[in-house]
């Protein structure tokens, strides 16, 4: 497959969390514990891409390549853009967007979702997704669902949900559609670096900022995003206190 890369974008700002990324867990920052578990999926480099000195200092002291981006990105793709053009990276590579506060993420689906991408030479986007397993899950507007075609590529993503199964959710009893499936979207990408070039000239889409769904200015500027289950489900990431001590006892001592 194309080599692919790794890059793990970490702000120090977070309403609920300030700090974040320099969290302990077990005497070591969260950073470095999601670097780990990039090194564990064999990409070709890991990069953390941050705008604050602090963050820089402890990944460049454990020897972590790390960049210092723009402090004005409105998105997290936005800061992969740039990390693209500082690192001159050709526009075949791929690249993995891992969240800095995703210590858990499993490795094995980080090569499946570049995997996925370089088979699919029409995308310029891979995802994964897993099945929706409850009406009360499809209702709520922070689950993301999205619906593919036949051959895995996304046709939409929305808070809201779909598809609505008119005959089975209109009605008191309520169930699942079985002829399509109903999937969550998991909010893991693989990107081409061509493809980020493109998307850090554009402005947002009317569709992307009604849902506040990034991956909508892809499709409105008529992307393909290919999708697939993830073979693998991952743990949550951190963005309270409580997810911090839930992390903290599974990962142990």
């Amino acid at each position: 497959m194309s080599r692919f890369h790794v890059v793990i974008p970490a702000r120090y700002a977070s309403t609920r969390l300030p700090g974040k990324p320099l969290l302990d867990i077990h005497g070591k920052a969260m950073i470095l514990h999601v670097v780990d578990r990039a090194k564990e999926c064999e990409a070709e480099t890991i990069t953390v891409a941050t705008d604050d000195e602090r963050i820089l200092d402890v990944a460049a002291a454990s020897g972590v390549e790390v960049v210092m981006t723009s402090g004005s990105h409105h998105s997290g793709t936005d800061r992969l853009a740039e990390v693209v053009s500082l690192r001159e990276w050709d526009d075949e590579d791929i690249i993995i967007n891992l969240q800095g506060d995703e210590p858990l993420m499993p490795p094995a689906i980080l090569r499946q979702v570049a995997i996925n991408l370089d088979r699919h030479a029409e995308a310029s986007i891979a995802t994964l997704c897993t099945s929706v397993d409850s009406f009360e899950k499809m209702q709520n507007p922070n689950a993301v669902k999205v619906v593919m075609d036949q051959a895995g590529y996304a046709l939409y993503f929305s808070r809201a949900p779909i598809p609505w199964y008119r005959d089975g959710f209109s009605g008191d009893e309520q169930w699942m559609p079985s002829m399509t499936g109903c999937f969550r979207h998991l909010g893991l990408y693989a990107y081409r670096a061509g493809f980020l070039r493109r998307y850090s000239e554009w402005v947002p889409a009317p569709l992307e900022q009604c849902e506040s769904l990034e991956q909508l200015r892809a499709l409105w500027k008529g992307e393909k995003i290919h999708v697939d289950v993830a073979a693998e489900i991952p743990p949550p990431g951190i963005d309270t206190r409580e997810d911090l001590e839930q992390v903290i006892q599974l990962i142990g001592g």
